[in-house]
């Protein structure tokens, strides 16, 4: 089944809702993040970075946008509305790794996702923030043995979070190195944690993000030069981020 498009009330860029991020009109006319696409009645979507959205209401489009879009200029927009999203796909994402860890598709442990690593089974890997590289360095090519692609550049991510907060998260202690050992929920976690590092512009923090999927070899890597905006995931035609193609791969 196909998902439905959308478009960003403040670009007209068109992509499913699982790559934008939805606001509410709360009955008081305050504008809310809905990150799960739950809250009822019309909502509006965007598709920008939290630098962008925060131009936009400094210079009223976004106030404009939800008029249009809500149809009433009763509106109120809180001053610290791109925190709250952030904070909201941050939840999210950890909610959704959370999730997996209990369901069993996620690994964790050095020892652990080197022999799934190495047997094959491993469809995405993501590090905590301040971990050491030779341990990175040491999964990432077990991972490429596995998956037949040795003298690759494909690696894991190293996400944002250090590993206090993913250890919380996941309920587990020590959490450092994370794989997800089944495709379907891969994809979910790409698709939540992709939402927020696209929403809080990690691309332009660290530079281009690297696909953490063998299915995803194929695709090439984003330059430099390309940036955050260049290429907003789910997006159509040649806008498809890297980091998109986990989604694709999966599907």
């Amino acid at each position: 089944m196909t998902d439905p498009v959308r478009s960003c009330i403040l670009t007209r860029e068109r992509a499913t809702p699982r790559h934008l991020v939805r606001l509410a009109l709360a009955p008081d006319g305050t504008i809310l993040p809905d990150v799960r696409a739950k809250a009822p009645g019309r909502g509006a979507w965007i598709g920008v970075t939290r630098a962008e959205l925060e131009t936009a209401i400094a210079k009223g489009k976004l106030r404009g946008a939800l008029a249009r879009a809500f149809k009433t200029g009763e509106i109120a927009i809180p001053d610290d509305l791109p925190a709250r999203i952030a904070a909201a796909l941050e939840r999210n994402a950890l909610d959704r790794l959370g999730l997996e860890a209990r369901a069993g598709t996620l690994t964790t442990g050095t020892d652990r996702i080197v022999t799934a690593a190495r047997s094959g089974q491993v469809r995405a890997l993501y590090h905590a923030a301040d971990a050491g590289e030779d341990g990175a360095r040491k999964l990432a090519q077990a991972w490429r043995v596995g998956s037949d692609r040795e003298g690759s550049d494909v690696r894991g991510l190293a996400l944002p979070l250090p590993r206090t907060i993913l250890s919380l998260a996941l309920g587990r202690e020590n959490v450092v190195h994370i794989a997800l050992t089944d495709r379907a929920a891969a994809m979910r976690v790409s698709e939540a944690l992709d939402r927020w590092l696209h929403f809080i512009g990690f691309e332009t923090l660290i530079g281009p993000r690297r696909d953490t999927s063998p299915e995803a070899s194929t695709a090439p890597c984003e330059t430099a030069s390309q940036g955050a905006s260049a290429h907003r995931p789910g997006m159509s035609g040649d806008e498809a981020s890297p980091a998109a193609t986990v989604h694709e791969e999966f599907e």
